[in-house]
């Protein structure tokens, strides 16, 4: 894990990393919104900060800090040493890149198959050519996103083509509307199996901390608990009779004509 010395505390490491996007973007005028800081409710230490990124990208503390300035300051330098390693040219997706990484395929077949779980990442690198790891990062938080939620899983049951899926959702993204899609889901599911919301949100977070205390990218692991926690305030909130047919998928919203069947 790369961390910066500890001599860094001297330095203002949270303008450090609001500078630092703040000239990636180029735009000033719009930098009062450019990262959000967000601290987790607790009502002593150790505290928790998360930094989410422009592009979506999320890092918090990894050390047990005493004060919230702290966890701030520490989440911040987390996210400024991933976005500058994130610069460098071995980060960037090129065809050489690709092709390294997927030597390990079984077969080069597989990795040219579309049809394949392979040739579905081959073909989601490739939509990133010449954009760094950490944009691809975000694009695959959609899709873990969507497995763990068992979209993916209906998608294919309907015979929807990977190609069509991957161009859909990367063109889409993660909005406010697929999370509530999602936590209709869970809380369809909750329904079915009584306490499997909870025991599901209880691993999430314990996911998350796991990755924090890493110093990983936790934008995957912070949306799972979001969504499951919504669901949990919509089981209070939804009237005792709503009727739910089955789970709820985001396949199912009004977009889904343009993704095409094989």
């Amino acid at each position: 894990m790369l961390v910066f010395p500890d001599r860094t505390f001297r330095l203002n490491i949270v303008a450090m990393l609001h500078n630092f996007w703040e000239q990636k973007q180029g735009s000033a005028s719009q930098s009062e919104g450019l990262l959000l800081y967000e601290s987790a409710p607790s009502p002593r230490p150790p505290y928790i900060y998360y930094v989410t990124l422009p592009g979506g990208s999320c890092f918090g503390n990894y050390k047990e800090c005493e004060t919230q300035a702290e966890a701030r300051r520490d989440a911040a330098r987390v996210a400024l040493m991933n976005s500058l390693v994130n610069e460098l040219p071995s980060r960037r997706i090129t065809p050489l890149f690709i092709t390294h990484s997927l030597q390990e395929a079984v077969s080069v077949e597989d990795a040219c198959d579309p049809s394949t779980s392979l040739g579905a990442y081959c073909l989601l690198l490739q939509s990133y050519t010449g954009r760094t790891m950490l944009e691809f990062q975000e694009g695959m938080t959609v899709f873990q996103l969507l497995h763990w939620n068992g979209t993916l899983k209906i998608l294919r049951e309907r015979q929807c083509s990977r190609q069509s899926v991957i161009g859909y959702y990367l063109q889409r993204g993660l909005d406010a509307s697929m999370r509530s899609s999602m936590a209709l889901d869970w809380l369809g599911r909750e329904r079915q199996t009584p306490r499997q919301l909870r025991m599901e949100l209880r691993a999430a977070q314990r996911e998350l901390d796991v990755a924090r205390c890493h110093g990983n990218e936790l934008r995957f692991y912070k949306e799972k608990t979001e969504i499951l926690s919504l669901a949990l305030s919509q089981e209070f909130t939804h009237q005792p009779h709503t009727d739910i047919h089955g789970p709820h998928t985001d396949s199912q919203e009004s977009p889904e004509p343009h993704i095409h069947h094989q």
